[in-house]
């Protein structure tokens, strides 16, 4: 797809108009992604748990920051009965703290895991509404690499969120807890500087809140562009990814015509990108570890450097202060979150944007200006088809039929032609909805369903008779039926393999698929047949077997093929032109949020 993206004239990429969405459009579109989950409750309890654990955790640290007094006190007094005691208690606290550790260790583990369902199965779920994936597709770099951003980047960011949530959640709460600790320690104390007397009610709070907030600050001046270095980052993996998998399903291809020099060429390019944007980030990195790494060694001697005076002045044993680095350090640790995270935070940004954005552009995949015209859609009670004033809209201009007004009857056989470049695969995507824009009216038989055959057929996973079977079919063929449509289209050695899975579209040559998807097509017994080019490719001897089968299994359908018209006009009595008006109005692009959905230029620059 990306290499499709950068093959398309300046204008027709000028066709595709993105729209960076914002942090709060970001974080509402995840929330209700959420809000639909059917496992909202789940993590709703589970996150209310972690909210308990966390506060127990919190209680435990407060005494066990408590039990530093008496315990270095039963040192400096050098009272081996006092220090027996304060390690039984000390092994009290640290037991339950154990526990905790452990149950927020499993929490934590099952948030991600339920947040990685629900945000994965929701974007499944607005992938696969009817014809969103393919409108997506063809939408721009929002539509480039879908499955990354589904798999790995929902997966991403899930972990990021459960990860970065809970600390900053056991941060805020360790602040509180020991805020007021800090503060009773240093609230009686004053400064003597000469003959003057200075008191600081606190001092040793707002000491550790000035030196956190000024290495945050300097940690996030420096790691800022790490947001947009990882943006980048994913993106030129996801688009490496796209060229090895790209080359691997095309290996038979680049063999016989010797492209392994160009292939690799072309893998070496986008591992380069990658390359350059890893560089990029360890730069980046390397910058805000002067920063953090500075902070993190003065960070050793600042809590005693803070809490001196109040020993030297005799206010507090040595016991306190312990107690008041224990509490300085709770404080300062819990200030020091972002500095700690930066680099995280950077990383889950930039995963938001990617999962969020294109969430927002599956929820606005029909979106288009207002000013654009679409095609309109009606039933018709006659039971035949129509196109009244058809012209389906493009980049490149307008497409449409010869005549204006045409009526397909019933268990006609209708063959559309045209001229290459008429934009004939675009009319038979209007037909099925695919590609809405334009103007006229197409009126469908009331209550039937016409199926749509496109040139490179589509076989689900699993096995034959399950292929055979696929979805709104009618019910399911016997074993005899099978055999004899597969027999009749020369595929008669399948029929010992109906209950055996595999990939077909490997395991089968192009003409044995198309033959296969024309035998599926005759056990669905469909009333109306819409064909996109799918019998072009077939040989002679291939082609009369699947019109002879079709003759004898769909008499009584109507079948519209639109192709280049190179066959037997006994079975399509029938002709249509389709003509291409390069000079009636283009189709213009909507602007709309994270890049959602243009009309696609990668179709309409086909040529047939």
């Amino acid at each position: 797809m990306a290499d499709q993206l950068d093959q398309l004239p300046e204008t027709q990429r000028a066709a595709v108009s993105v729209e960076a969405s914002s942090l709060s459009d970001q974080v509402a579109t995840i929330g209700l992604a959420l809000k639909a989950s059917p496992v909202r409750r789940w993590l709703l309890w589970t996150s209310v748990g972690m909210v308990g654990v966390i506060v127990a955790t919190a209680m435990g640290q407060v005494l066990l920051n408590r039990w530093n007094q008496p315990f270095y006190d039963a040192l400096a007094r050098r009272d081996m009965a006092d220090f027996l005691h304060q390690l039984l208690v000390f092994a009290a606290i640290a037991g339950g703290l154990l526990v905790l550790n452990i149950g927020q260790t499993w929490l934590n583990q099952m948030i991600r895991l339920k947040l990685r369902e629900a945000l994965t199965l929701d974007l499944i779920e607005e992938w696969m509404r009817p014809a969103r994936a393919f409108r997506l597709a063809n939408a721009g770099a929002i539509g480039v690499n879908p499955d990354q951003r589904m798999q790995q980047d929902a997966g991403h960011l899930s972990d990021l969120s459960t990860d970065l949530g809970v600390g900053l959640l056991q941060s805020f709460i360790l602040l509180v807890s020991f805020v007021g600790v800090l503060w009773q320690l240093s609230s009686g104390f004053v400064f003597h500087i000469g003959d003057r007397s200075l008191a600081i009610p606190g001092y040793m709070v707002w000491a550790a809140f000035l030196y956190a907030g000024t290495a945050s600050w300097l940690s996030w001046l420096v790691g800022r562009p790490l947001i947009g270095l990882n943006s980048d980052r994913y993106t030129r993996e996801a688009e490496l990814r796209s060229s090895m998998v790209r080359v691997n399903e095309n290996v038979d291809a680049i063999a016989l015509y010797r492209g392994e020099a160009d292939a690799r060429r072309r893998l070496q390019l986008d591992l380069g990108a990658v390359l350059g944007a890893m560089r990029r980030i360890y730069t980046a990195q390397i910058n805000l570890a002067w920063v953090t790494d500075t902070y993190g060694w003065i960070t050793v001697v600042a809590p005693i450097l803070v809490a001196a005076p109040v020993y030297f002045s005799g206010t507090i044993s040595f016991g306190g202060l312990m107690m008041a680095v224990g509490a300085f350090n709770q404080v300062h640790s819990s200030l020091r979150w972002f500095i700690n995270n930066i680099g995280a935070i950077a990383d889950w940004r930039a995963t938001l944007m990617r999962v969020a954005d294109f969430r927002i552009a599956l929820n606005e995949t029909d979106v288009l200006h207002d000013r654009e015209k679409r095609i309109a859609f009606a039933d018709n009670a006659g039971g035949s088809m129509t196109f009244e004033r058809l012209e389906v809209a493009s980049p490149e201009g307008c497409t449409r039929l010869a005549d204006e007004h045409v009526e397909i009857r019933a268990g006609e056989r209708v063959m559309i032609t045209g001229e290459p470049g008429a934009g004939k695969t675009l009319f038979f995507r209007a037909l099925a909805g695919l590609w809405p824009w334009g103007s006229g009216k197409i009126g469908l038989p009331e209550g039937e369903a016409p199926i749509f055959v496109p040139r490179v057929p589509y076989f689900p996973a699993g096995t034959l008779r399950e292929v055979l079977d696929h979805a709104n079919g009618s019910a399911p063929a016997s074993d005899a039926e099978i055999a004899a449509v597969l027999a009749e289209v020369g595929l008669e050695r399948l029929s010992s393999s109906l209950d055996r899975s595999g990939r077909w579209e490997r395991e089968l040559g192009d003409d044995e698929q198309r033959s296969l998807a024309f035998a599926r097509l005759a056990l669905r017994k469909p009333n109306w047949v819409i064909i996109d080019e799918a019998l072009d490719a077939f040989d002679g001897p291939s082609l009369r077997r699947v019109l002879s089968m079709l003759e004898k299994r769909l008499p009584e359908t109507a079948i519209l093929n639109i192709g280049r018209g190179l066959h037997n006009v006994q079975f399509f009595p029938r002709s249509l032109t389709i003509v291409k008006d390069s000079g009636a109005p283009a189709l213009k692009p909507a602007r709309v949020r994270a890049g959602a959905i243009e009309p696609p230029p990668v179709v309409a620059r086909r040529r047939k």
